[in-house]
């Protein structure tokens, strides 16, 4: 996909990035598709964040992708910063064209460039199809992740 174009989302895309968030099957559940005053903050936030990034994946001018990218500085590995990727998704009607793969590839580099020592997310145990991308990109689950909901 060489027209792809990936860069950090600015407000006007806020509408298509939390239209992607609750456009997945546990999206639905816990996001919404109007921007309110809590996902202006959320967004505020993130671009105010040196140490996050809001990525969206553009192509013909439509949006149809996005991940968000928070880079954690460490003590452990020796003084370490990881890369941690979050909010993946790509438009259900663009999903299994390989948008994914080329996303998360591009993030990767991104860390690998920055000095990062790894990349990590998490995903959540019921998205089988999820996991055997991840694993195909050569994630490994090795870690047991914990939440606790506030």
């Amino acid at each position: 996909m060489t027209d792809m174009i990936f860069r950090e989302a600015v407000r006007a895309d806020l509408p298509a990035v939390i239209s992607l968030l609750a456009d997945d099957v546990l999206g639905k559940t816990r996001d919404f598709t109007e921007v309110d005053e809590v996902y202006e903050r959320a967004f505020a936030d993130i671009r105010a964040d040196p140490r996050n990034q809001l990525i969206v994946a553009e192509q013909g001018g439509d949006l149809v992708g996005c991940l968000q990218i928070t880079y954690i500085p460490g003590l452990g590995r020796h003084g370490a910063e990881r890369s941690l990727i979050e909010a993946v998704r790509v438009r259900s009607d663009r999903r299994g064209q390989g948008l994914g793969r080329e996303l998360m590839t591009w993030a990767i580099d991104q860390a690998r460039h920055r000095g990062c020592a790894l990349v990590q997310l998490t995903t959540d145990k019921s998205r089988a199809d999820a996991h055997r991308f991840y694993l195909g990109l050569g994630f490994v689950a090795s870690h047991e992740g914990m939440k606790l909901p506030l």
